[in-house]
């Protein structure tokens, strides 16, 4: 199955559209000295067959990510895997995760795409991924993954949307990177009902059941 990435670009910042063309960016694959010859924008629409990212590259962070978690049958396995940058797009690279207690975060989570090889490779572009503490990443936030896939086994379809929370003074690393304070997790069942989670970005004190939180729509 061919993923297939549209990027549209918006500066939500100013009042009016700004026009890019692909011929105005200088395109490096895979590198992590993207050059850009255009200002950074807070919100790039990356669409593709598995998952919807609208990212900050002023943040060099996704603000969020939408996508649908089936029933499948794994066909793919991770071993060997390795994050990537990606072409005209400034995104967080190796350097924001050396020697220090933040996790290569997935948001749309391999572990529900391993269906086919093309689409857990989607989930390994730093586009779909966070600065995430390391505790949290491999505790409560996988539980609560691995809890969506049962769900999606038994009901159906299960449509997650996660948000970013940056709090005024949330840290920024010495390379520029921004480490977001929190994640919203939504989770859309079937039929309508929806469960709302906010997980704090530091070691979780409690079982992702507990980082349940009202869902205010």
């Amino acid at each position: 199955m061919k993923i297939k990435i549209l990027v549209i670009f918006i500066l939500l910042s100013s009042c009016t559209k700004q026009e890019n063309s692909g011929s105005d960016i200088k395109d490096q694959i895979n590198s992590d000295d993207i050059v850009l010859n255009r200002p950074k924008l807070d919100s790039i629409i990356v669409s593709t067959n598995i998952f919807q990212i609208s990212y900050n590259e002023i943040y060099e962070q996704p603000n969020w990510v939408k996508y649908t978690v089936r029933d499948i049958v794994k066909n793919a396995d991770r071993d060997g895997m390795q994050f990537y940058t990606v072409d005209s797009i400034y995104t967080s690279n190796d350097d924001d995760y050396y020697a220090n207690p933040w996790d290569r975060g997935h948001m749309a989570p391999a572990g529900s795409f391993n269906d086919s090889y093309e689409n857990l490779y989607a989930t390994f572009s730093y586009l779909n991924v966070a600065l995430q503490y390391d505790d949290l990443n491999q505790g409560a936030w996988v539980n609560l993954e691995e809890q969506v896939r049962l769900w999606a086994d038994e009901y159906g379809d299960i449509e997650v949307e996660i948000y970013l929370r940056f709090d005024s003074n949330h840290q920024v690393l010495e390379t520029g990177a921004h480490v977001p304070s929190g994640f919203y997790k939504y989770v859309t069942f079937p039929d309508g009902s929806k469960n709302c989670y906010y997980f704090p970005n530091f070691t979780p004190d409690k079982p992702w059941q507990e980082y349940q939180i009202e869902c205010l729509n």
